[in-house]
């Protein structure tokens, strides 16, 4: 499975063409049109299926609306079958579940309790976090602030057993490529990054709850 943090907020971003797509998926989710939802994460937008709508305030992604809408449980599997994070928060910090109830939609709660196949205690992946992001500031802060990107979180990283995920940063031509090398008590967290308009440009960072360490530069 292609696993990707969708970082994008502003409208501004994106061309016209892939604007109206992102819009044309939130609108359906919005409406509880999982046909059409489906249809269109058929047509190469398969890694939207995480995404919020650009410009939008409550971060809603399909997964959040079908918990919203109290959906079908066959709707709610079809959004995990494609790769809907059952930890993705929105803006409140709620995760689907959640949403679903505070909803009082309770023939969903078994559906979208969250399925872990990693183990690492959230405040320690939290510690872990904070130093990743402070490693994609050091290299891309300007990117970061320009385009107000969203951050990758990683607790969708337990929900997967040896996946990597992408981050792409817009206007870097490249991004941040990263995975759970060590679950536990003392995870371990390793990402590649690179600018391919920029040569030798590439750096591997070893990221623990303690701090990160640069263990490999010049490659791309």
């Amino acid at each position: 499975m292609s696993i990707t943090w969708d970082g994008i907020t502003l409208e501004r971003t994106l061309d016209e063409r892939e604007a109206q797509a992102r819009h044309a998926l939130a609108d359906s989710a919005k409406a509880g049109d999982w046909s059409r939802v489906f249809r269109l994460l058929s047509r190469t937008h398969g890694e939207w299926i995480n995404s919020t709508r650009p410009g939008g305030l409550a971060r809603y992604a399909p997964l959040h609306q079908a918990a919203w809408h109290g959906a079908p449980v066959p709707v709610v599997e079809k959004l995990i079958t494609l790769g809907g994070w059952r930890t993705c928060q929105n803006a409140r910090g709620e995760r689907p579940v959640d949403v679903a109830e505070r909803r009082d939609h309770r023939h969903l709660l078994a559906a979208l309790a969250p399925v872990y196949k990693r183990r690492v205690p959230l405040e320690v992946l939290s510690r872990v976090q904070a130093h990743f992001h402070a490693v994609i500031r050091g290299r891309a802060e300007h990117l970061v602030a320009q385009h107000q990107l969203r951050l990758p979180e990683l607790e969708p990283l337990l929900e997967f057993e040896e996946e990597s995920t992408w981050f792409k940063v817009p206007g870097m031509v490249g991004g941040f490529h990263y995975w759970l090398d060590v679950d536990g008590v003392d995870p371990k967290l390793v990402t590649d990054s690179w600018c391919r308009v920029v040569g030798g440009s590439g750096q591997r960072h070893e990221i623990t709850s303690r701090g990160s360490r640069l263990v490999d530069e010049g490659f791309v």
